[in-house]
């Protein structure tokens, strides 16, 4: 599933959707791997849903636009599972 931000202001909200609703555990990173205008981000963390109380691991790549040298848009696609 994939999804798109557009703006400074979404990026962070949707950062802060995900801090605020999460307990996070553990997680890292790979890259970033430029192409053009865009730069790619992996990413995987371990969390806790606060909703649910339940461990789960996410992956997630994110795509950066950028356009004078400012980030403008993310695109991410994730997968979410239990915690192995």
């Amino acid at each position: 599933m994939g999804q798109a931000q557009t703006g400074i202001v979404a990026i962070k909200g949707k950062n802060i959707w995900l801090i605020e609703n999460h307990e996070m555990h553990g997680g890292d990173t790979q890259g970033p791997f430029p192409h053009e205008n865009h730069f790619l981000v992996y990413f995987k963390f371990d969390v806790t849903p606060k909703h649910t109380g339940k461990p789960m691991s996410m992956e997630k790549m994110s795509v950066f636009t950028v356009e004078n040298d400012k980030i403008i848009k993310e695109e991410f696609f994730y997968s979410m599972g239990e915690c192995r």
